[in-house]
């Protein structure tokens, strides 16, 4: 897909990752990462690893997870490492370096805490949440206004309070010995070299008072474990990034992490593989008001695209111009195109403003693109129930429903933005029996000669030739015969025949609907058309 040259470190190909938390959806910033980590990885011929950071369980669902695997297959972002959904339903994995879940690895974590702790990298915190709250307003009273820095110099408990706490049998979390004063710098391939102080970085928590590992304890494990070399991801997780440079250099530190992948029967880390030393913040998404992306704005989340019918070479297209574009300024690109153009250090660093008219038109333009047979395929799951709405095709659909809605494509592709669409025009030609509109019959049954137009197309269609062109001849004849316009004689036919005044091309819906259906919905719209007309007089 790209002559681009592999991307090695130390030797070995690029390894990058996506590792959403299962606690619901898939926020569109969240695919936007995934989706550029994965160019990464097919431009430089690396490995995309897909992990679940579930080791909140107070958080993480299966459902959630679940619904993660599917999005992630549905918008075509193919992982090489990571959870599967098998045949049967079950959640397996792929990769040599599972396994995939965080809630699978909890031994490993535990290991290495135990580890830290014994070497005096860590030290416990008994405090409950409201000691630790009092103890930041005495910080914030007597500091100069800034945000209280847990520094083990200020916070580490006394001997005299550790046996006290044992006594009371108080849980404790553990917390990271982080340095009192230096600095560490980082490359970031977006926002340049960085430099950290580490007198104003807290210590953080890595170990829950339940035993639980917190998110930089576990994931910094995991990309030294499965040999991450550049981690992409959004700028909110920034401020995490020095006490993860730390953790990675004490895992490696004496061997510690090996240690306790043999003592736990996990597959060891590849020799090749060192700490990961480069990283990519991306810009925030935000709302076309500059604000952060939220609910207000629309859809938000990959699932409600694709119900809404957003086609998945849109969305990726789409989302990777959300800080990214070529050098040459296209904006519709292929997958190859994408993925031999791509570069990190080609993002920018402002915030991507997410505009839906836009990736509207953008879809728009792709359906256009579409081969019939393909669209007639796809649009399906919007008339068969899939997404809860009504079923206006049986499940499976049957051939002379298939064939209704393969005749009906051309007529409505022109006109479709989303797949979810077709639902506008779908149901005059599925159903049996054609709602009228209220609106419609309002503003056209009410006028003159709306009644005698759909009496006289019944006689004209009954014996028309029935192909587009008779049609037509047979229709516009009524307009000299009754001696109006023909606009006054269409618009009526076609809320009687399809329930609206707004509809796909009249003559081409009228041939697809057959004479006998045709006949049949003018003859029921008759009557309604004789009462409005003469109510409004």
């Amino acid at each position: 897909m790209t002559d681009a040259a592999p991307l090695t470190l130390n030797g070995t190909p690029t390894r990058v990752r996506f590792c959403p938390a299962p606690s619901g959806w898939l926020h569109v910033g969240s695919v936007r990462a995934a989706l550029y980590n994965w160019l990464h990885a097919r431009h430089h011929a690396g490995t995309f690893v897909f992990r679940i950071e579930d080791t909140d369980a107070s958080r993480a669902t299966e459902e959630s997870m679940r619904s993660m695997l599917d999005a992630m297959l549905w918008i075509g972002l193919d992982w090489d490492e990571g959870p599967q959904l098998e045949v049967d339903g079950t959640i397996g994995a792929r990769g040599d370096y599972g396994p995939y879940r965080q809630s699978e690895r909890s031994e490993l974590y535990t290991a290495v805490a135990r580890r830290l702790e014994a070497a005096g990298h860590t030290y416990r915190d008994h405090r409950t949440a409201e000691e630790l709250e009092a103890w930041r307003e005495q910080q914030r009273a007597g500091g100069d206004g800034g945000p209280p820095v847990v520094k083990a110099a200020n916070f580490e408990h006394t001997d005299d309070e550790l046996a006290r706490f044992a006594t009371e049998d108080r849980p404790a979390s553990l917390r990271l010995r982080t340095p009192a004063s230096g600095a560490t710098v980082v490359t970031d391939l977006v926002r340049g070299e960085i430099r950290f102080d580490w007198a104003s970085i807290s210590d953080p928590v890595i170990e829950r008072s339940n035993g639980t590992a917190t998110y930089p304890l576990a994931n910094s494990i995991d990309d030294v474990a499965q040999g991450i070399d550049l981690i992409c991801r959004g700028e909110d997780l920034l401020s995490v990034t020095p006490r993860q440079v730390l953790i990675h250099e004490l895992l490696l530190a004496d061997g510690l992490l090996d240690e306790a992948l043999a003592e736990v029967g996990l597959p060891p880390r590849d020799p090749a593989w060192g700490a990961p030393r480069r990283f990519a913040h991306l810009p925030m998404v935000v709302g076309m008001d500059r604000k952060k992306l939220s609910k207000r704005h629309g859809s938000v989340s990959i699932q409600e695209f694709r119900r809404q019918g957003f086609l998945p070479a849109t969305l990726r297209n789409y989302l990777a111009l959300l800080g990214w574009a070529p050098n040459d300024g296209r904006e519709r690109l292929t997958d190859a195109e994408m993925i031999e153009s791509f570069e990190l250090d080609s993002v920018g660093r402002s915030a991507a403003a997410f505009d839906v008219d836009k990736l509207t038109a953008f879809n728009g333009e792709r359906i256009r693109d579409l081969d019939p047979d393909d669209l007639t395929d796809k649009l399906v799951p919007f008339l068969d129930g899939t997404y809860g709405d009504e079923a206006l095709l049986d499940d499976p659909a049957t051939p002379q429903q298939l064939a209704m809605l393969r005749g009906l494509v051309p007529l409505i592709q022109e006109r479709m933005q989303r797949l979810d669409e077709v639902v506008n025009y779908a149901g005059a030609f599925l159903r049996d029996h054609v709602e009228l509109d209220p609106a419609s019959v309002a503003k056209v049954f009410t006028k003159a000669g709306s009644y005698e137009s759909i009496e006289a197309a019944q006689a004209a269609l009954a014996e028309a030739e029935w192909t587009v062109d008779a049609i037509e001849a047979a229709l516009r004849a009524l307009s000299e015969e009754l001696g109006i316009g023909f606009g006054k004689v269409a618009q009526p036919i076609r809320v009687a025949v399809t329930g609206s005044s707004v509809s796909p091309p009249l003559f081409e819906s009228i041939e697809l609907m057959g004479r006998e259906l045709t006949i049949s919905r003018l003859a029921a719209a008759a009557p309604v058309a004789r009462e409005a007309r003469a109510e409004a007089l």
